[in-house]
């Protein structure tokens, strides 16, 4: 697990530290750069991961092992992309096997937050992997505030400012895409008991 710099250095230290900076130093395997991007980009993660559990440990357990992953896998950054959301995507699969490890197939993905228990019933086998291609029928906004807000972590002040929204609209479009989803899912249901029948 990634050790705690006093807070002076870690400040002194996010200042000095380019993303190049951050990115060529974890490729070098560099403990004080593997601290400072595990820092910078710590909170972002674990509050994506407490998105789709209440179990504080959990998350930090999972968010730890995407970090690990990341480190292992910095070299394969093309640098095409943004590096925060490359290493969202990287937590994020760690989230999606752990859930799988744990049988619960694709429930993690919160169609009403971890607050709420209202889950459709999921189809037996239907991994985060089918949710993404069901997710493609939805309308293309509806889908992409889906995506930023329950696959990425971003708030909806922050997907409004990334999409030109207001944050009203962007609850509009969560709340349709989770609407379209749970219908798409409750007809894949009536499939499954058909087939089964």
């Amino acid at each position: 697990m990634v050790s705690f710099l006093r807070p002076e250095i870690q400040m002194a230290q996010e200042k000095a530290h380019t993303e190049s900076d951050l990115i060529n130093g974890c490729i070098r395997n560099k403990r004080v750069f593997q601290e400072a991007m595990y820092r910078k980009y710590f909170d972002s993660m674990m509050r994506m991961c407490l998105r789709y559990t209440t179990d504080t440990e959990i998350a930090m357990t999972v968010c730890n092992d995407g970090f690990l992953k990341v480190f292992k896998k910095i070299n394969t950054f093309a640098s095409k992309g943004s590096l925060e959301g490359w290493i969202r995507r990287i937590v994020y699969h760690a989230l999606s096997d752990y859930f799988k490890r744990e049988a619960k197939y694709i429930q993690f993905m919160v169609f009403e937050d971890h607050e709420d228990q209202q889950n459709p019933e999921i189809v037996p086998g239907l991994y985060a992997d089918d949710l993404m291609s069901l997710i493609d029928k939805i309308p293309e906004m509806s889908a992409r505030v889906f995506r930023l807000y329950a696959i990425e972590g971003y708030n909806h002040r922050e997907i409004g400012e990334r999409l030109g929204m207001s944050d009203n609209t962007s609850k509009w479009h969560l709340s349709n895409a989770r609407k379209k989803l749970k219908e798409l899912i409750e007809l894949q249901n009536k499939e499954y008991v058909h087939r089964k029948g």
